[in-house]
């Protein structure tokens, strides 16, 4: 893929399901290149994206000619968020897991393709305790490699962003030698609310007559009721005001997808039903939401080589369930053409391991202001790809991930 229409080039490290990838998009970045090692994210990936060849392969593991066969004669950005396990709060803080080892494979690119710019997503405990070593060493890295980092290194909430979410990431951001340096984003003062981003969607099991798999055909009174209901929020999400510089898509907006709820038992049902505003249920450790608050983190859970565990779902607002994929997707900025693997397992991954995409695109934008660039909304409309994408197995992603370069 080459850009296109003035648009500055960027290639996703570590690109999971593309939360990162489609910030960037938004903020005027073509990303022509996308790499992850899990093939069911990357077949997400490859679905949402239909013009961005992605490699599912080891970051670590790859060669220059490999990567350089993508690009065009110069790069303008690289951005990428290796695993943050060894590093997370959440986690054992041991400085031996090899995975940390992923932020410097990050830094081994960045030194080797010379973009003008990188920005790299972490979790805030990189700057903590032990693992402030960890980043003095990679700050110097970069630094050998020919670049400024803009300090201080900034942990920043999705939440101050137009993200219904309090989600605190660090980003380390540089410029190459010689370029303008980029800025970090400045808060917005107006938070987007739990109540804005999912009042609007309808409870499934109120209608499961509509319901095949994942999707729920809205018919054309249903869809009615929910554009005249969504907020300002919602209705840039499902692309009917506002304007980014992503390329549009072509989707069914009668498809309200993603959609499966969780069956609880009885017992389940009434503790959830109890439950108070931001109370934490005391035998799931699963919080409900607040309408008027913003949603809590939202985590991945555990990879198959970690024992597939799931992670915390928060409960919803009003029903006595936990909140469905689609949920969680507008509460992390995704928008509804935006498809997530069928399961709910696979889905919440997904979402919990991206970066919220509006605070990647306020991020891109700094960087297109430094650039100096002025790109252009694209007049080209994706089509999205195969459908059968999104029900992959991960083996049977792993074979057709062989075939897709």
């Amino acid at each position: 893929m080459t850009s296109s229409f003035d648009r500055p080039i960027a290639i996703d490290l570590f690109a999971g399901a593309g939360g990162f990838s489609l910030g960037m998009e938004q903020a005027g970045f073509d990303v022509v290149l996308a790499v992850e090692s899990d093939p069911v994210h990357a077949a997400i990936h490859r679905y949402n994206f239909p013009k961005t060849p992605v490699i599912c392969g080891d970051v670590a593991q790859l060669s220059s000619q490999e990567i350089q066969k993508f690009l065009p004669s110069s790069l303008d950005l690289i951005i990428g968020g290796p695993p943050c396990q060894g590093f997370s709060v959440m986690g054992k803080h041991d400085l031996k897991d090899n995975r940390n080892e992923l932020i410097f494979a990050f830094c081994r690119w960045v030194r080797e393709l010379q973009p003008r710019y990188f920005l790299m997503e972490n979790v805030p405990g990189l700057k903590q305790g032990q693992n402030k070593t960890l980043l003095r060493r990679l700050k110097r890295e970069f630094k050998a490699a020919g670049y400024r980092i803009t300090e201080p290194v900034q942990v920043l909430n999705a939440a101050d962003f137009g993200v219904p979410q309090n989600r605190k990431r660090l980003f380390i951001l540089g410029s190459r030698n010689g370029e303008n340096l980029a800025l970090y984003p400045q808060p917005n003062t107006t938070r987007i609310t739990v109540r804005d981003a999912i009042a609007d969607l309808p409870n499934i099991d109120d209608f499961p007559d509509l319901a095949t798999g994942d999707e729920v055909y809205l018919k054309p009174d249903r869809i009615e009721r929910l554009e005249a209901n969504a907020s300002l929020y919602v209705r840039q999400l499902r692309g009917l005001v506002g304007a980014d510089l992503a390329y549009p898509r072509v989707w069914n907006p009668h498809l309200l997808t993603s959609s499966w709820q969780t069956q609880h038992s009885d017992r389940i049902i009434q503790r959830f039903s109890q439950l108070k505003p931001n109370q934490l249920d005391s035998t799931s450790r699963l919080r409900r939401l607040n309408w008027d608050g913003q949603c809590h983190t939202l985590r991945a859970g555990t990879n198959r080589d970690r024992g597939s565990h799931t992670s915390p779902r928060p409960v919803h607002p009003s029903y006595p369930r936990t909140i469905s994929v689609r949920e969680a997707a507008r509460l992390h900025s995704f928008p509804d053409w935006f498809r997530c693997h069928a399961t709910k397992w696979h889905g919440f991954r997904q979402v919990g391991n991206a970066v919220p995409p509006r605070l990647a695109q306020a991020l891109g934008q700094q960087i297109i202001a430094a650039m100096g660039a002025n790109p252009t909304k694209p007049d080209i409309t994706l089509t999205l790809g195969d459908r059968a994408w999104l029900n992959l197995t991960y083996q049977r992603a792993l074979k057709l991930s062989k075939k897709w370069l």
